[in-house]
């Protein structure tokens, strides 16, 4: 009962240091090492990976009980709860099978097992568009003090600091009045500090908030922090994002549909991330890994109480037929999502340079939690485009990827990953069935004008203007319906304002003969013989300048 445990963990911890530093069989050593300093130990003895021993006890006294983590310092870092059982003379403990009975015999030394002073320090800036900074705690059990001090670092602000239980009721305060530039408080917990709030800002009184930046220091039984000079030490005080690698491989695009501006596509997405609370002890399962299917989905929600990153496409149209989809969870608490999809995506078009246009192509994924609990961040690798894209139309080559923050219907910030591409337009069809139609008519009309009969000419710009209205006709159904003229439109328009103009003049040429004015009808018609094409290449510039200059 006299042991000083502090002196000895520290002489332990340094033959072990030794021990690790050292060349020789470190497995031996341990065993050595805890063979010298405990009566008794044990690591995994029990069913499973549970640890059981038994010891005869050497003489009458106190004993200390230890329990920890493995001891194995090569191994992985573990947590979590436990259930302790004890007995004098009881075999059944070892199995774990005992029940509770006689005169208790042990019991918590709530002295030796405090736990160490937790600091954390973090720095930040506020401003007239956020006003107030909010920081979740983690974990921490009822009767442990939590200590803030807070400073300004630059700028006017007076901080005022408030702490909020997880319903947001106020539970300490410090500083509302605003009188000074720094400012700490402490409290006691009476109940777990999970989803605690401690939130930052300007004092009450003070309307106008100039950006400014602060210091925060944070602490759990450490009184140092009161006085702004406690070291960083120990886990961290306040929850972090979850990061949640993301990304999205576009398989097939199975249509574009230019007039209702969306295309249909097949894809897969991979989410991989690592969360403690979905750890658990192999000796469970007997197994590493658990393999949650499409079928046993609903079971990983309810093992895993809802916690994961839950996400939905922002841009979706319409309903997501999910393919397939599972989902694996590690032992130690990394997971990875699996999902293949169809589904109709929304695409803002932007025709103007019609069909020399290129369109931008994205697939925006958006997280339902807020950025405080997760965030999205590129999974290296994985994005990118199937090998039987099957688009024809549009030329895909490349693509880019982003997670940006935004601000969700809720009104919470959300982090959002956008798998983005651009793609111009397979010219060949264009051409060959557009613009060279077009050339054609417009050689047509020009031919015309080195005819001498006005009658025939008359006939054959009329029938080029019909035959140009029906070539329009024919294709109405692939242009898209729009409140705006594109490149293509106005081309056309010139084309058709040109070719009737071609009629008119050839009119006026047939009245000016039928007037005996044929000289002057040759002058005019010499001269436009050459003018004409020219200005049709003009006002085909002019229609480029406008569109691409």
């Amino acid at each position: 009962g006299d042991t000083d445990l502090a002196a000895v963990e520290q002489a332990y911890l340094a033959d072990l240091n030794e021990l690790l530093s050292s060349n020789g069989d470190i497995a031996a050593g341990l065993v050595e090492l805890r063979d010298l300093y405990f009566l008794a130990w044990d690591d995994d003895s029990g069913p499973g990976y549970a640890s059981a021993m038994n010891t005869t006890i050497p003489s009458p006294g106190d004993y200390y009980l230890l329990v920890t983590s493995n001891l194995s310092a090569a191994g992985r870092k573990t947590q979590g709860d436990y259930r302790l059982q004890l007995g004098l003379d009881s075999a059944e403990v070892t199995g774990g099978t005992a029940t509770a009975s006689g005169t208790p015999f042990a019991s918590l030394d709530s002295a030796q097992t405090t736990s160490s002073p937790v600091v954390q320090e973090v720095t930040g800036t506020l401003s007239a568009d956020q006003p107030i900074q909010s920081y979740l705690l983690n974990s921490f059990k009822p009767g442990s003090t939590i200590y803030v001090y807070v400073e300004t670092t630059s700028g006017d602000l007076k901080p005022a600091i408030l702490l909020r239980d997880y319903g947001k009721k106020p539970l300490a305060a410090a500083n509302l009045a605003g009188k000074a530039a720094s400012t700490s408080l402490s409290y006691t917990l009476e109940e777990n500090s999970l989803s605690y709030q401690l939130d930052i800002g300007s004092a009450p009184q003070d309307a106008r908030v100039s950006e400014s930046s602060y210091r925060l220091l944070v602490g759990v039984d450490a009184p140092d922090v009161l006085q702004g000079n406690a070291p960083a030490q120990g886990r961290a005080i306040f929850q972090a994002p979850i990061p949640v690698q993301v990304g999205v491989k576009l398989e097939q695009i199975v249509a574009v549909d230019q007039h209702d501006e969306f295309f249909n596509a097949v894809g897969s997405l991979r989410m991989d991330w690592s969360d403690p609370a979905l750890a658990f002890s192999p000796d469970t399962c007997r197994c590493q890994r658990k393999l949650y299917s499409e079928a046993e989905f609903s079971k990983f929600l309810n093992d895993v109480q809802g916690r994961w990153p839950d996400f939905s496409f922002y841009n979706q149209q319409g309903n997501r037929w999910i393919q397939n989809r599972a989902v694996v969870v590690n032992a130690d608490g990394s997971a990875s999502y699996f999902e293949r999809f169809t589904t109709n995506f929304q695409v803002d078009f932007n025709y103007d340079k019609f069909p020399f246009d290129t369109q931008d192509f994205y697939i925006q994924t958006d997280m339902l939690y807020p950025d405080s609990r997760y965030t999205f961040i590129d999974l290296p690798g994985y994005s990118g485009f199937g090998p039987q894209l099957g688009e024809d139309e549009f030329i895909i080559t490349d693509f880019t990827t982003q997670s940006t923050p935004v601000v969700s219907s809720t009104g919470s910030q959300i982090s959002r990953f956008t798998f983005e591409f651009s793609a111009p337009r397979h010219l060949s069809y264009y051409i060959f069935r557009l613009f060279v139609p077009i050339l054609l008519i417009m050689i047509i009309s020009w031919v015309t004008f080195f005819l001498k009969d006005y009658t025939r000419r008359i006939e054959v710009a009329a029938g080029n203007v019909l035959l140009f209205i029906a070539f329009s006709f024919s294709l109405a159904d692939n242009y898209p319906r729009l409140g705006y003229l594109t490149f293509l439109d106005a081309v056309m328009a010139v084309t058709f304002i040109v070719n009737t103009a071609v009629v008119v003049y050839n009119v006026y040429l047939k009245k000016l003969e039928s007037n005996d004015e044929a000289e002057k009808a040759d002058r005019i018609d010499s001269i436009l013989d050459w003018a004409y094409p020219l200005m049709f290449i003009a006002l085909i510039g002019v229609c480029v300048w406008v569109y691409f200059g």
